[in-house]
């Protein structure tokens, strides 16, 4: 295959490889190369028409495009227009959503309070940065002594620190945002014990943030200061005990059959390119169907970058109300970008323009089929726990770990990442899956990628493409190690969402 027209409406075609200046393409004579997962234009496009793809507007001609022409920034823009509820067709060819089976189910930890957690960490947290430094030292500290080796059941104990923590107003957004997600790490399914970390004099203070969610001191939750235990030093040596203390508790709890309905699917996509949207996205739908009709859950974010394709989501919305809260999130991040003097279309980056991605609507079309064919049934804002089964969105920026943190926080204990450039990313306590859009990513980047999605184009169906991402997913929810996991990532990729001024 060697370029896919997507919709019968479009006026464009996607390069599945380089296509050469003088071949023709539909009996058009190509003008000038265009690169693979690029556009060619296959009608006259007026200066101010709309070029279409997906069966969607994805921008405007800047000038008069010849058909044959590479349709690029260079002459296509984005302007605002009235869009409409219309499904986009992502595909050639039509896709058959599968049911999971059912009954099916997982090996899982099972919490106190129901829910059912993948991995089985002990998490440092850290009211501040300030307390950074030591929550790593205490983390190195228990796990070069070897102590993890007596406790089978306990997948590692990670350090989960931030930059903020002070500096910041304590009635203000930014406080409440670092407040819940320290909450929603603390209460994720995959974190069996908790140790909180601090400085001492910070804005968020520890027992405030205890008294707020009625966290008491217990064999699976303590908590220290650097000023009250008399340093650093001394704030190690005391952390290491609490850790110690808490990895027989941590470690009785074993891996017992759950439903896939416990589960519930974070979907993240970054280093998108021009296959982005034809291969790994629509293909994770499929996947996220299965799950959604198995009674699961799976969380579609990144507000910026469903920018030009939330209609398609409204109109798929459990009710009015639901698209309502959408519409009002959309608004908010247009006021937000110009108050900061931004764009929403300064999304997509360098190396989504690379990778054939011309404006920010043609990557929210292709982002927003991550979500399949579900009902849209509730819009939860950062970092707010998930409470309503099926397809949901959580608003959050595009930037990869800052969404990741708050899907996390929301309560995703297994994830999803599909990229087209090559992204790095594996996150602490969430595995997480990666998904390469085309076959040459795969192949490059072998000890990243868990799942090739490229041999979509070689003719594999979004169908069985779906159900293979499913059995991924239900193997790393019992424990299968992803490729990021092997390689030691999540550490480093808690980003919570830093709002507001720093004063």
């Amino acid at each position: 295959m060697r370029y896919v027209k997507l919709d019968d409406t479009d006026n464009v075609v996607v390069a599945i490889e380089s296509l050469v200046e003088g071949e023709e393409v539909l009996g058009i004579p190509v003008r000038a190369r265009i690169p693979r997962g690029h556009k060619m234009a296959v009608s006259g496009v007026a200066k101010g028409d709309p070029f279409r793809k997906y069966g969607q507007i994805i921008g405007f001609a800047s000038e008069d495009v010849a058909p044959g022409e590479w349709v690029h920034d260079h002459n296509l823009r984005v302007e605002d227009f009235e869009r409409l509820a219309m499904a986009a067709n992502p595909t050639p060819a039509s896709i058959r959503h599968p049911e999971a089976a059912p009954g099916r189910s997982f090996d899982g930890f099972h919490r106190p309070n129901g829910r059912v957690g993948t991995r089985n960490y002990i998490a440092i947290l850290t009211s501040v940065n300030c307390a950074a430094s030591a929550a790593r030292f205490i983390a190195d500290e228990v796990t070069r002594s070897g102590a993890l080796s007596a406790f089978p059941n306990v997948d590692g104990v990670i350090a989960l620190v931030h930059g903020t923590g002070c500096g910041l107003d304590v009635n203000g957004a930014a406080h409440d945002v670092l407040r819940r997600t320290q909450w929603g790490y603390a209460t994720n399914p995959n974190v069996g014990g908790v140790l909180m970390v601090g400085l001492g004099c910070e804005v968020f203070q520890i027992r405030r943030w205890m008294d707020a969610y009625g966290i008491e001191e217990s064999d699976i939750f303590r908590s220290l200061t650097i000023q009250g235990s008399g340093g650093t030093r001394r704030t190690v040596e005391q952390g290491v005990v609490a850790v110690r203390e808490m990895l027989p508790a941590v470690n009785a709890i074993e891996r017992r059959p759950a439903p896939v309905a416990e589960l519930t699917l974070a979907l993240q996509c970054g280093g998108s390119d021009g296959y982005s949207g034809i291969t790994a996205n629509p293909a994770l739908g499929v996947a996220v169907d299965m799950l959604v009709a198995a009674g699961g859950t799976a969380i579609l974010s990144e507000t910026p970058e469903i920018y030009g394709a939330e209609h398609l989501l409204m109109a798929r919305a459990a009710s009015p109300d639901v698209a309502e809260k959408l519409a009002e999130r959309v608004r908010w991040w247009e006021d937000y970008t110009r108050r900061h003097d931004m764009q929403m279309n300064n999304n997509p980056s360098p190396g989504n323009k690379a990778g054939g991605l011309s404006s920010i609507v043609e990557k929210s079309l292709g982002a927003a089929a991550k979500g399949g064919s579900s009902t849209l049934m509730a819009v939860y804002h950062y970092a707010d726990p998930v409470t309503e089964r099926g397809l949901v969105f959580m608003d959050t920026p595009g930037y990869d770990p800052v969404s990741a943190t708050g899907q996390v926080a929301g309560g995703a204990n297994v994830m999803c990442f599909t990229t087209g450039r090559g992204s790095a990313f594996g996150g602490k306590p969430t595995p997480s899956l990666k998904l390469a859009s085309n076959s040459p990513l795969f192949a490059s980047m072998a000890d990243d990628m868990d799942i090739n999605c490229g041999d979509v184009l070689d003719g594999v169906s979004l169908h069985d493409k779906g159900a293979e991402i499913f059995e991924h997913i239900v193997a790393t929810a019992s424990g299968a190690r992803t490729k990021s996991e092997l390689l030691g990532y999540g550490d480093y990729e808690f980003v919570p969402w830093s709002l507001g001024a720093t004063m």
